[in-house]
């Protein structure tokens, strides 16, 4: 009696739990997951409460900003085009947030979604995290942990292979190879 080739002479590809690569995918799979659990507690009370989109919070942050956080190439952008166009914006920030909550945490349009959240962070980063005229150079770096941390997770995200476990598409992808 011949026994069967072993998988990798068949052409099947075997990856273990050690396979580095594997891992990796875990572990950005994991973070991909926990900025998507955090977008939807940023987005819940914005998309289910009227006080930020309606009700004037979404200005209050805009001029809270101005007052003492934005970098000074942003403060006309602010006051121009962005307060005039405020209700606009704060659905566009809550069901933003929503959205990209919601891809990361399924795993769908995962690219896509963290580059609007890059773009976004970046908005945010240089909207509120000035740390004024003058500040020495690593301040500049404190001041913006806030959103650069954020920025960095949705620029791996754009980069990396997120959706690769944990997601819709390896679902899919899974049961499809296995019918």
């Amino acid at each position: 009696m011949r026994s069967a080739a072993p998988p990798h002479e068949m052409g099947i590809a075997m990856t273990s739990a050690s396979d580095p690569g594997t891992r990796n995918g875990y572990a950005l799979a994991m973070i991909r997951i926990g900025v998507g659990v955090l977008f939807l507690i940023f987005a819940q009370y914005k998309v289910f409460g009227t006080t930020f989109t309606l009700h004037g919070g979404f200005q209050f942050w805009i001029n809270k900003f101005l007052d003492g956080g934005a970098y000074p190439f942003m403060s006309p952008i602010l006051r121009g085009f962005v307060l005039p166009h405020a209700t606009v914006i704060a659905f566009l920030v809550a069901y933003g947030e929503l959205a990209i909550g919601l891809s990361l945490i399924l795993g769908v349009l995962v690219r896509s979604a963290s580059l609007c959240g890059l773009i976004f962070m970046l908005t945010l980063l240089f909207s509120s995290d000035y740390p004024g005229r003058g500040a020495a150079l690593w301040q500049y770096f404190g001041a913006s942990l806030g959103h650069s941390v954020f920025a960095l997770c949705f620029a791996a995200f754009v980069i990396g292979r997120t959706d690769s476990v944990w997601s819709v598409a390896s679902l899919r992808k899974n049961r499809a190879s296995s019918e």
